[in-house]
């Protein structure tokens, strides 16, 4: 478990004007995350927007990671799809690329049950030979990790850890009490406004996305918790939220995800760490007030001059 823990943040992919990856940007992105003090990289999950890049993007995404991070902290990586062989898939390229673990959500888009579940995670055990981490999102794979569903996949080994961004902090709390003896799992917090009620509970990391406009600001968190500063922790924690903030400028006019990750690449690229806000398509950019409006929180926060 030492391996995994801390400030683990799932990773921007910067866009090209063609929609093509731009890897000096990417390359920007890992190093400012790195040099920050995080404490592994989460690539290929819903922060880079997976599920727009196609497999050899994905592939070209991987091998480039793994190639700038060089065994500094952990690579995560997401084989996120929505059946089991094609996660399989994923993460046989993973492996091969050197990462370190790899990320699963339930199947989505096919409605499957809590057994089938079971089963999906077995099998990419069975076909891979990496560690597996369950990622709990039902916003967008539609379905939950029951409670007992992760137990179950945590106490016979099928899974090494757990990232919780389901907002249910109730449940997040069960599985720590359920798996506290279990010293070979981690549970992780994707809930970036409340990590230090979560580090007080007892968990062993988070997963914040916008970490990739001020990592250092959650770095600061998690030391103030490891040495016992709640004061510290709880007034960083406040700070940060008021940074979050970001995510609802867009909100009405673009799509959540749009809103999202579109003010953390618009924030980066004010900070001069991207060179395009481009998303995806058809998720829409934010426009100039929005971004206006980004970067008077940047200053509040004193991210930006």
């Amino acid at each position: 478990m030492s391996k995994f823990k801390g400030v683990v943040p799932p990773v921007i992919v910067p866009l090209n004007t063609d929609f093509t990856v731009d890897y000096p940007s990417y390359t920007r992105v890992l190093e400012n995350l790195i040099e920050a003090g995080c404490h592994g990289l989460f690539v290929l999950g819903s922060t880079s927007e997976v599920v727009f890049h196609d497999a050899r993007t994905r592939k070209e995404i991987i091998e480039h990671s793994a190639t700038v991070i060089n065994g500094r902290v952990p690579l995560i990586v997401g084989v996120i799809d929505a059946t089991t062989d094609l996660v399989i898939n994923h993460a046989r390229i993973a492996k091969a690329a050197g990462a370190d673990a790899v990320v699963v959500t339930a199947p989505y888009y096919t409605v499957t049950s809590q057994a089938e579940i079971l089963d999906h995670f077995r099998f990419i055990r069975d076909g891979v030979d990496i560690p597996l981490i369950a990622y709990d999102i039902p916003v967008c794979v539609h379905v939950k990790l029951q409670r007992q569903t992760t137990v179950t996949l945590a106490k016979e080994g099928t899974i090494i850890g757990v990232k919780d961004s389901s907002g249910d902090d109730g449940n997040f709390r069960y599985l720590l009490l359920d798996l506290a003896d279990n010293k070979d799992i981690f549970l992780m917090t994707g809930s970036e406004i409340v990590v230090d009620n979560a580090l007080l509970m007892g968990a062993h990391g988070v997963v914040p996305g916008i970490a990739n406009v001020d990592p250092h600001g959650y770095i600061r968190l998690w030391e103030a918790a490891q040495r016992g500063d709640w004061v510290a922790a709880r007034k960083e924690q406040e700070r940060l939220c008021r940074l979050f903030e970001i995510v609802w400028v867009g909100a009405g006019r673009v799509s959540g995800g749009a809103s999202g990750i579109g003010a953390f690449k618009a924030a980066m690229k004010s900070l001069g760490i991207i060179d395009t806000a481009l998303m995806p398509r058809p998720r829409a950019a934010l426009n100039d007030a929005e971004t206006a409006r980004i970067d008077e929180i940047l200053r509040t926060a004193g991210l930006l001059t």
